[in-house]
């Protein structure tokens, strides 16, 4: 999913394996810099089971 953040801004959410995640993002950092650019790519390997409750980005509470 992605969200819109304002000033031109994008941010994407890529969920699943970190093998995956990691391939996702860097397809998608290269496509990126092809249109314009690419502010930072960041991937939280295993981030704390309640960080959704904190950072619902691209979820709402109704999905879980």
């Amino acid at each position: 999913s992605y969200e819109k953040i304002g000033g031109g801004y994008v941010t994407a959410i890529v969920r699943g394996d970190v093998a995956a995640v990691r391939a996702a993002t860097e397809a998608g950092a290269r496509g990126a810099e092809k249109v314009g650019e690419l502010v930072s790519v960041h991937i939280i390997p295993r981030p704390h089971v309640n960080v959704d409750a904190v950072l619902p980005l691209g979820r709402s509470a109704a999905k879980d």
